[in-house]
C-alpha cells in the first residue's frame, strides 16, 4: 500500500510502499502524535523512515488493494 507523508517546511512529500496494514499505520501515527515520539515506518524493501512527530503535516494512507494492470472489465 502507498503511504504519503507531508512534512512541515518541506516542499516534497515522503512516499513509500509498505506491507503494513492501514490499521497498523494509523495506530503508529496516533501513538506518535499522542506521545510526541518519532513516526517510524518500514517500506517493502526493509528501509526504515523516521519522521519527528512535531514535523508531521499529514498522512495519506492508501488502500491495501493493488491496482490492476492491463485491459479488463
Amino acid at each position: 500500500m502507498e503511504i504519503r507523508i507531508g512534512v512541515q517546511h518541506v516542499a516534497r512529500e515522503v512516499v513509500l510502499e509498505s506491507e503494513q496494514s492501514p490499521d497498523e499505520v494509523r495506530s503508529l501515527v496516533e501513538t506518535s502524535l499522542d506521545k510526541g515520539t518519532p513516526l517510524t515506518l518500514t517500506d517493502e524493501r526493509g528501509h526504515t523512515v523516521v519522521i519527528p512527530a512535531n514535523t508531521l503535516g499529514y498522512i495519506d494512507i492508501g488502500s491495501e488493494q493493488r491496482g490492476r494492470v492491463g485491459f479488463g472489465g
